[in-house]
Formats: structure tokens, sequence, C-alpha cells
């Protein structure tokens, strides 16, 4: 097996919609934001639309200015949520040529949220035979694809918070969960983050707000240079761990700080805003924006580390009403899927 980088040839994207009734905090404006996002997935391939309701779905995104959907394939299914990064199918190519969609286990972060539903749209969709792949169901082993980021090469980043955390895989030694893991994807090496956290983040430090692969030596991570946020300690102890961490040749890294957003607020509640949680698409990389002058800051930065691909920056404040962001709410799958 092999799990492929977000930066090889994609077949399309997958999100799951968030519906009328859905639990999100002042649900138009998510629906708006879902249509942003949609509409600049599109520019560059397809998007797949996992929904509870297929007319109402398309109602909703011509409402929010979306007029041609011709892009979208939709599959019809229950949800309980709408973060497909973690109950989506996670891809991998293998030895043999062959495309397999992985389903672990999705059980909502830990059992903090109800996943019933959304523990089954992998197998919903590959039924409704949207997927040119072979399903493997990975039961019981659970894993959110949001807790893992490749290089494609046989590199695996995550962190020892999430993965190691109680109502997960608690019967597993960290031994016995690299094992599965390199199993699963093929992998030579985990690099593990020690460190690291995010205020108002219910993942358990998921890495992908926290340090991403942008190539096979660099990697953009979420740094904080304020020595009074709260977020300044577990940050710069993980700067200092990516500091340390090789490539396969033995080179250290090159490092891509992306600052912290500016403090932004749910009542008295912090959500977790992070420019980390990008997404990489055929030609484009699209960058969540907190409407703060940080944005061109990071965009900037993210430039940098993708010289071919067009940073593009979408407003995803509404998101962070659910404590997840752009990337949270997209499953990437490669070419040929």
């Amino acid at each position: 097996m092999r799990l492929p980088a977000e930066w090889e040839p994609q077949g399309f994207v997958q999100l799951t919609w968030p519906h009328r009734d859905s639990l999100w905090y002042e649900v138009e404006k998510v629906q708006e934001c879902y249509t942003r996002i949609v509409s600049a997935i599109l520019r560059y391939e397809p998007v797949l639309m996992v929904c509870r309701d297929r007319s109402e779905t398309v109602e909703d995104l011509k409402r929010c200015g979306l007029e041609d959907v011709s892009g979208i394939r939709f599959v019809e299914a229950p949800i309980n949520d709408t973060w497909a990064r973690d109950h989506g199918g996670i891809s991998v190519f293998g030895d043999d040529g062959k495309k397999y969609v992985l389903d672990f286990v999705f059980n909502g972060w830990g059992l903090k949220f109800a996943s019933d539903f959304d523990n089954q749209i992998t197998r919903r969709v590959f039924d409704a035979g949207a997927f040119n792949a072979s399903y493997r169901d990975m039961r019981p082993y659970v894993l959110e694809g949001g807790s893992i980021d490749t290089d494609g090469a046989g590199t695996l980043l995550t962190t020892s918070e999430c993965l190691l955390s109680l109502n997960r895989n608690e019967y597993l030694s960290k031994e016995e969960i690299e094992e599965r893991l390199k199993s699963a994807f093929g992998l030579s090496r985990i690099l593990w983050i020690e460190h690291g956290g995010i205020a108002g983040d219910d993942t358990d430090s998921h890495v992908d707000i926290l340090a991403r692969f942008c190539s096979y030596d660099t990697i953009a991570y979420t740094a904080c240079e304020d020595p009074k946020d709260e977020n300044y300690a577990p940050l710069k102890a993980m700067e200092e761990q990516l500091k340390s961490f090789r490539t396969l040749e033995g080179n250290p890294y090159k490092l891509i700080p992306l600052p912290l957003p500016e403090p932004l607020y749910l009542d008295d509640y912090r959500l977790p805003a992070s420019y980390a949680n990008f997404l990489i698409i055929n030609g484009a990389v699209l960058m969540p924006g907190a409407g703060s002058p940080l944005d061109d800051v990071a965009a900037s930065r993210l430039q940098e580390a993708f010289p071919d691909r067009k940073v593009e920056v979408i407003d995803c404040r509404p998101l962070l009403s659910g404590h997840g962001g752009l990337h949270c709410v997209t499953m990437n799958y490669p070419a040929g899927f």
C-alpha cells in the first residue's frame, strides 16, 4: 500500500452538506461558506456532495449563488454532522496498481459527539457507485483523516495526543498503533508530534490544524509569537520538535511558519482558527481566511511553499462556530478514484 500526498493529481473532493435542520450555529452562513468552497473547487476539479436530500441541497446551493451544479455528484445519506475529512474514506494505492478506499471507524472524535450515521457514509458512497476503487473495511480501528498527514513517500506526520487518546484505540499500545498504520498505509516511519495544540480544538490536536507537508522536504506549521497567548507555550514546543525532524536522507525540513490568526470568539469560547487547515487541490491551494490582515501574511508564505499553485483565500469564519475549518469539511481523492 501507499498513502498518496495531497498534492498528487486528484479526481474529486468530497463534502457533506450542512442541511437546514443541522446543529450548526447560523446554518445559512455556514451554507454560504460551503458554497464558496464548492465554487472554488469546481474551478479545478469535480465535487462529490453527500447530502440528506438532493433537491433541498441544490436549492440551497443556488440560493447561495451557485447556479451551475453540473460538476457535482450527489449521494444521499443520513448524516449526523458535516466533517468529511474525518468520516470520509482514505485512499491508498496497492503494489498491484489497484486502488482502495479504506473505511476506518469514525466515533465522533473519541465518543464526544454522535456519529452513528456519519460512520456509515463511506460505505453508502461506495454502494452508490461513486468510487472506482475497492472497498476495505478497517473496523474496529478508529482513525480520522484530519489526524494524519503524509509526504506520499512513506512518512506520516501525526500527534500523540490524538492517536494515543482514550476512547479511540485505547486497547492498543503505541507500538501496536504504529504497526497498524504502517501496514494500512505502507509507511516506513511515523513522526510523532508530542507537543502543540490550539485553544478551542475538540479533536485532541488533529495535525491538520498544526503542521502540514507542503512537499517531500517542506512543512508549514502554526506559529505563535505572543508570549501572552495561551497557545504560545505548546506551539513553541511543537516548533522546537519540528526543527529536530529529518527527512529520510537525514536533512532538516524547510519549515514555513504560518501566523496564528488573531483570537476569534463565540460568546466567551475561543475558536480554533488555523491557517494550516488549508486544502491542496489541482492547481490551487485553498486557505481558510479569518478576516484579518494576517490572512495576507499566511497566504504569501503558503505561496512560497506552492509556487506552481494559486493560493486562494476563502473566508471560513462561519466554520469556526463548529470548531473546524476548510480542510476539516473536505476529503480529497486521487485521480482515478
